[in-house]
This record gives structure tokens, C-alpha cells and sequence, in this order.
């Protein structure tokens, strides 16, 4: 068999076929292609804090200098504020890991571990580190990784509702070293059987694992082949090992080691290529930076995609000589290798996405508000609705400019650029962008939306009128709402009568406005009369207004109460004076999510179909999509593609409007049921995407100045995005869920945020049109009156109980 040539997944006894090749430069094209089929350009790592419990230990591995005895201690155990000092410190630093280090099971050796544990009031080490784990994840957000040594089922299972992740390295495979003169002589924990148990049994537990081997402490390279195939087996029977680590022996000053050679470059790196080999494109395989003295860039050729954990704030207490790679450092290293430093959790993508197999149910509310969309860290502060200052990692994570590099990626932006359909896990790969290709599809992005509608930003002067926020409908993500599970939300329940509709339509159209768009709650007593009398109110108030109103949701209640079809209602409507609808209460069209998001509303064929009614009834729609909270990228790209192809069918889209998920008081976060919201980079790659996977069927792409703030609209301009949307006057929804970029976007500092990109501007009609010139002249001379609408509000809105 040609070994450099065979894609396939090698055999147990094909495995051995590596040790004929000396030269780990033989075996890394091989590797480097396992390792980009798994991973891409990412190479990972883990932003952590270290925090070395106990230094006692029961074994005395003949090449640790982390283990003392306790005369060379000041104290046993760490307390537990020494642990929250560390964890809070961490924390401030942008940490999301606590990585626990300690000796095995040290009480078993020492009367000093058994006083001190006595003391703290703890019968073992392992119910201190469940305690101390437990209290820094609800008191700081870290979540903590547990390196304890051996245990037990019964230690796994409590161990499990308090970290994510452990590990254990199974080190060596080899008996012999375990045998008089070997490196584990008189360690009766790092018996390979014991080891191995340990794992398995972590396995039937359903927690992630870490595991690797320990090189250059005696064995031989068939022993290394060996031990990763006892590691393969238990991953193949569980699925459980999340990491390989591929860790080199360095000798330290006091060890009985200490004048043993350390690995050479030659056999860190063939290791790895041989681990890759092994274990395929999907396992992680992980070097510590730290412990070579090379080119970091020769660890990725080799295979591997993984630093592990790196610490802005804490030594690695178990090799104190090798500092950490600045961050900065580390990722000019990767990027040198032609990839991208990407931070993740202490779990891998796979497992966030899965966490309902993988994770207790009570850490899933940590995990989440620290991971981003596509399961890794969430990376930087900003957040959908937030008018918080910037941090240096938000601007880390959307760099504007970056090398010109070829990858799959570019191939795929260019066959969206020439119109053609992408499938779905093409455009969901999209959303994974960093680094070089983020830079590239949100220029692609740029250039199309200058070749598709110019350089001009539109926007309408508009009012929203969100006539009831009493609603018998229960989304766990509204904060708007209210009803009898959310009346704890802001502000009190409330129902605008027609008279005030009508005063509300007048003063938009007297301050310019062109558009009054309408939605509110379903109320109880709502039927489709209601919605009929709220057109006829509004178009008697200003015949000339463009009402954009009712949801699809709101359409096919007002149907059914009426006893008549969809499209009948939506005739009615139309002769009532609407003139268009809203793509709202889309959310994700994916009914895995909506059963979730809001099981008694709409399915996704339900809401097509009422968007294509409209669309034949000769009202045209926009389009949304609610981003950010517990779908995955898959769902995004399922969501664009159906739009997509309905307007292939119907072309009544007048625009896509991305919402990213304000989180702040929505009920799902508020019950640790989200995540926070998209990062910036997502954010600015759906407006980005968008552009590109709905090209050419959908020509206008608006940024939400309300979700994402003034600032951030702006750089979607230069990402896909053409239109600013309306100016609002009033909106309320995204206030109820704690947005705090106001109510109100006057007319000229929609001109001045294109002005200073350069760009024309233009207010526009809801369809695209030219405003008339009365209305812009009404427009430029009025000036904002925030009081104007609270009052209207205070004095004239019907409170309800």
C-alpha cells in the first residue's frame, strides 16, 4: 500500500505502515491535507486561566517537577477564594476556560491532604475540585476543564454537572515503563489499563474528553502507535475524545530525568503526522506551543490544528520554563503557516452543537452565552442592541483588510457572484469565514452591491405603530409581548385605539413620512375586522400613505377568525388600503428551531405560503430573518435558500432584512436558553452572505440601525448592504428587549452616514420608489420630537390590565 496516497482511514495493522518513514517531511502532505478536510484553515486554542488546585500527588513520575511534597508547600490546597481571585482575573482578561490541574488523589498518601481536606470540609480531593468548579462557574461564567487523574463512574457522573470537558493523558500505552527503572516506577496511576478505564468510562458517561501521549520518555514509536490506537478504539466506541494532545517531554532541573534527551523536532512532528494519519481529518490534534523550541509552523504542516490552552494571565505550572506565545505572537505564527488562529471552548464546536447529548443540562446556559453560532468562542463584547463601547477583540475579529489568499472559500463567492445557486452547506461553510475570507466576501460582497443597485444608500421615512403588545402567543423570545407568561417584561400592557392610529398616520405624513408600518401582538380579541378597520383608519387619516402592515402570522389569524382562505383576507386587505407586507415573524425557517422558538406560531411552510399568496395577491413583502440565538449556520444558509427559491417562483421580495437577536431581556436568555445575540462578525457576514447567496433574485439588502447601531449599519454598507431602512419614529419592540440605540433615526444623520462613506443618499418609498418632493422637503425641515410621541403615548395609549 502507498501510504502518502491512501485518503482512506487506515486499518489497526496499516497504522504500523508510518514507522517506515523516518522523516516526518514524508508523511506531512499527507497530514496537511487530513488536517484541511477536517479543518480548514482554522487552527484553534483555547483562551484559559490555570489554576494548580493541588502540587500533591500520590505518584512520582520520574520527569514531573509540578508534584512537591508538603514540606516544599506553603499550603496543601488552594482556597476557594484563591480560586475565585484567579478565575475573576482571568475572566477580565477575556478567559473562558479554568483548567484545573492537580495530583492524583494525594489524600491517599499524605496525612497533610487529609487534614486539609478535613478542614475545608471535604472527605476527598475530588469533592473539593466539584465544590471549588462549581462556585467559579456561577460566580465568574468560566467554564472549568478537570484534569484530576483516575476515577471513577461515580466521580464522572457528579463531576459532569460542574465542567464541560476533563482529561486524562493516557500517556503511554507501555507496561514497561511502568516496571523498575521506567519513568512511571512507583506512580500506580499511570497504569495504561487504569488509564484506559478511566476513559472508557468517561465515555459511557457522555463527557468530553482530552487525551494525547507523552513522548521521549523511553518508548519507542511503536509503542506511540500503540497507545493512539487505544485511544482510536475508545473514541470510535464513544465518540468522546474530543482532542489529541501530542505532547514532548521536556527535561527539568530536580527530576530524575533531568539529563535525559529531550524529542527531537523530527519525532514531535512525525508523531503528529502519524496521529493525523490515525485518527482521521475530524479529531483535533494538539500541540502546546510552549514546549517547542521550532518553527510553530512546522506543527501545522505536520497535522496539527490545535494549540490548546493558552493563558494571558497564569504560567503552565506544569512546565514553569516554558512561557506562553503572546497571542499576537501565536497568531503571526499561524498565519505564517497560511491559517487563521481561531479561540474556542473548552468543547469543540461539535459538542456545543450537541449539547444536549453531551452536556448537563445545567451548564448549558454557560456554554452558550460563551460560544458564537458556529460553536466556537465568542469572540469580543459587542452585542445586537448595545450601545456599549467597542473592545480591542470586537475589531480583532472584523479586521477590514487582510492578504489576498485563494481558498474554497473564494471559489464559492465567485459562483454566487455569477448568480448561481449555492447549496446549502456551501453557503453555511460561508458563515465560517475569519481572517483573509471574511476580508474577501464582504469586498465581493461591496463590489456586487455596487453592480446590482450603485452606490446610492436609501432609506424611507417611516413610522412605526405597534398597535398592542398583548399577544396569546408564547415566543420565547419576545420580550415585546406581553400575556400571562410574560408579564414580568418592561413596560405595561397596552392597546392603541383607532382614533390614535389615525393621529399617529397624520403626524408621520406632516413630518415627511412616506410609510406607516404596523404589527403588533394578537390580541385575543383580534379578528381579521380588526386589521381591515386599522387599513381603512390609517388610509382615511392620509390617503396617500403606504401602509406596510400585518405579519404573516397576523394574516392567517385574521383569515381564520373570518372563516375565509388566505387569499380572500389578503383581497380584503388590499382593497382596505394595504399596500405591502412585512417578512416578519419569520424568524428562522426551519422547524426544528420554531418549534423551539415559538411552538404555536406559524410553521415554515405555513409562512411561505402566506408570503406567496401575498405575493399573487399583488402585495409585495419583505423579508427577515431573527439570527443569533440557538440555530447554527446550517439553519442560516436553509433560511436564505428557501427565500431564494421563492422568489424564484413569485419575485414579490422588495428587500432582506437581517435582525440579529437582541438578547438582553429576552425570556429564552433570561432562562439560559440562548445565546447572547450574533457576534460582529456574523452579523456583518449575514448582510455580506445575504448579498451573495440572493443574488440576482434579490436586489436590496438593509442594515438595521436599530439592532446593530448607527456605527456598525455603516459597515454593513460596505458589506452587501444598501439600505438603512425606516426612520422609524416610535419603535418599541426592540427597546422591550433592552435595545438602546433610541427610537428614531432623523433623515439627516441617514444622510450623514452615507456622507461619510462617501456615497450618495436618497429617501426612497417603501417600494423603491423616488419620494415625492413634498415629502422630502417635510422630511429635511422637521426636527426630531422624542417627547412628541412619549406624550401621545402616556395620554392616549388604552392601558390594560
Amino acid at each position: 500500500m502507498n501510504l502518502l496516497s491512501c485518503d482512506a482511514r487506515p486499518s489497526s495493522e496499516q497504522c504500523y505502515e508510518v514507522l517506515g518513514h523516518l522523516d516526518w517531511r514524508e508523511l506531512a502532505p499527507l497530514a496537511s491535507k487530513l488536517r484541511k478536510q477536517g479543518w480548514g484553515t482554522c487552527v484553534s486554542y483555547s483562551r484559559k486561566v490555570f489554576v494548580p488546585l493541588t502540587q500533591l500527588c500520590r505518584d512520582v513520575c520520574h520527569y514531573c517537577a509540578f508534584a512537591k511534597t508538603p514540606s516544599r508547600l506553603t499550603k496543601p490546597y488552594l482556597s476557594p477564594d484563591d480560586v475565585l481571585r484567579i478565575a475573576r482575573d482571568g475572566a477580565a482578561l477575556g478567559c473562558k476556560e479554568l483548567l484545573f490541574t492537580l495530583g492524583d488523589r494525594p489524600e491517599l498518601r499524605y496525612a497533610q491532604a487529609r487534614a486539609a481536606l478535613a478542614e475545608l470540609g471535604f472527605p476527598s480531593t475530588l469533592a473539593y475540585l466539584e465544590h471549588v468548579s462549581a462556585r467559579a462557574l456561577r460566580e465568574t461564567g468560566l467554564l472549568p476543564h478537570l484534569n484530576p487523574g483516575l476515577m471513577a463512574a461515580a466521580d464522572l457522573a457528579r463531576l459532569r454537572h460542574v465542567a464541560p470537558s476533563m482529561g486524562i493523558m493516557l500517556e503511554s500505552a507501555s507496561e514497561r515503563l511502568c516496571q523498575r527503572g521506567g519513568p512511571h516506577f512507583g506512580s500506580p496511576d499511570k497504569e495504561p489499563s487504569k488509564r484506559l478505564a478511566t476513559l472508557s468510562q468517561a465515555g459511557e458517561a457522555r463527557i468530553p474528553m482530552t487525551s494525547g501521549i507523552l513522548i521521549g520518555i523511553g518508548e519507542t514509536r511503536r509503542e506511540r502507535i500503540h497507545a493512539l490506537l487505544a485511544l482510536r478504539d475508545l473514541s470510535d466506541r464513544y465518540g468522546h475524545i474530543q482532542e489529541i494532545i501530542i505532547q514532548n517531554f521536556r527535561s527539568k532541573p530536580g527530576t530524575k530525568m533531568q539529563q535525559a534527551p529531550e524529542p527531537s523536532s523530527n519525532e514531535l512532528c512525525w508523531t503528529i503526522a502519524a496521529a493525523r494519519w490515525i485518527f482521521g481529518p475530524q479529531m483535533s490534534i494538539q500541540a502546546p506551543p510552549n514546549l517547542y523550541r521550532g518553527d510553530l509552523a512546522d506543527l501545522i504542516a505536520a497535522g496539527c490544528n490545535d494549540w490548546g490552552g493558552v493563558s494571558p494571565l497564569t504560567p503552565d505550572h506544569v512546565n514553569p520554563e516554558a512561557p506562553w506565545p503572546h497571542l499576537q505572537q501565536l497568531a503571526a505564527h499561524t498565519a505564517r503557516a497560511g491559517c487563521e488562529l481561531v479561540e474556542r471552548l473548552t468543547i469543540y464546536p461539535r459538542y456545543v452543537q450537541a449539547r444536549h447529548e453531551w452536556l448537563a443540562d445545567e451548564l448549558h446556559a454557560a456554554v452558550l452565552r460563551l460560544s458564537d453560532g458556529g460553536g466556537w468562542a465568542r469572540v469580543g463584547r459587542w452585542c445586537a442592541g448595545a450601545a456599549t463601547a467597542l473592545h480591542e477583540d470586537d475589531l480583532r475579529d472584523v479586521p477590514s483588510s487582510g492578504p489576498g489568499t485563494r481558498s474554497r472559500i473564494a471559489d464559492l463567492v465567485q459562483r454566487a457572484r455569477f448568480g448561481h445557486e449555492l447549496e446549502e452547506s456551501e453557503i453555511a461553510e460561508l458563515f465560517t469565514a475569519r481572517g483573509s475570507d471574511f476580508v474577501g466576501i464582504c469586498r465581493a460582497a461591496d463590489e456586487l452591491r455596487h453592480d446590482v443597485v450603485g452606490n446610492t444608500v436609501t432609506y424611507v421615512v417611516a413610522r412605526n405603530i405597534n398597535y398592542t403588545n398583548i399577544c396569546m402567543y408564547k415566543c420565547r423570545f419576545c420580550a415585546f409581548s406581553k400575556g400571562r407568561t410574560h408579564r414580568q417584561l418592561r413596560g405595561p400592557a397596552y392597546l392603541i385605539d383607532l382614533d390614535e392610529i389615525s393621529c399617529r398616520v397624520q403626524e408621520a405624513w406632516q413630518r415627511g413620512g412616506t410609510e406607516v408600518c404596523m404589527q403588533g401582538g394578537i390580541h385575543p380579541s383580534f379578528t381579521g375586522h380588526t386589521y381591515l378597520e386599522i387599513c381603512r383608519a390609517a388610509k382615511q387619516a392620509q390617503p396617500e400613505i403606504h401602509i406596510h402592515a400585518f405579519s404573516p402570522l397576523e394574516v392567517s389569524h385574521g383569515a381564520r377568525t373570518l372563516g375565509i382562505s388566505i387569499p380572500e383576507f389578503l383581497s380584503e386587505l388590499r382593497r382596505a388600503g394595504l399596500g405591502s407586507l412585512p417578512g416578519t415573524a419569520a424568524e428562522i425557517l426551519d422547524d426544528d428551531i420554531r418549534r423551539f422558538l415559538a411552538p404555536d406560531k406559524l410553521n415554515t411552510q405555513e409562512w411561505l405560503d402566506v408570503v406567496a399568496h401575498a405575493h399573487r395577491a399583488g402585495l409585495p413583502t419583505t423579508a427577515t430573518i431573527m439570527f443569533g440565538h440557538i440555530e447554527g449556520y446550517e439553519h442560516w444558509a436553509r433560511h436564505l435558500l428557501l427565500l431564494r427559491r421563492l422568489q424564484q417562483r413569485t419575485g414579490g421580495l422588495t428587500e432582506f432584512v437581517p435582525l440579529p437577536f437582541v438578547h438582553m431581556a429576552a425570556p429564552m436568555y433570561l432562562r439560559g436558553r440562548a445565546r447572547k445575540g450574533p457576534t460582529l462578525r456574523e452579523a456583518l457576514l449575514m448582510h455580506a452572505v445575504s448579498r451573495l447567496a440572493l443574488h440576482p433574485l434579490v436586489r436590496n439588502v438593509q442594515a438595521s440601525w436599530v439592532k446593530l447601531g448607527p456605527r456598525w449599519a455603516q459597515r454593513c454598507l460596505e458589506a452587501g448592504a444598501n439600505d438603512l431602512g425606516g426612520t422609524l419614529m416610535n419603535e418599541s419592540i426592540s427597546r422591550a428587549a433592552g435595545g438602546e440605540h433610541g427610537q428614531e433615526l432623523e433623515p439627516g444623520r441617514m444622510q450623514q452616514i452615507s456622507t461619510e462613506l462617501g456615497r450618495p443618499s436618497r429617501q426612497r418609498t417603501t417600494l423603491y420608489g423616488r419620494a415625492c418632493a413634498e415629502q422630502i422637503a417635510r422630511a429635511q425641515s422637521s426636527r426630531a420630537d422624542a417627547l412628541r410621541g412619549a406624550t401621545r403615548l402616556a395620554c392616549n395609549v388604552n392601558a390594560q390590565p
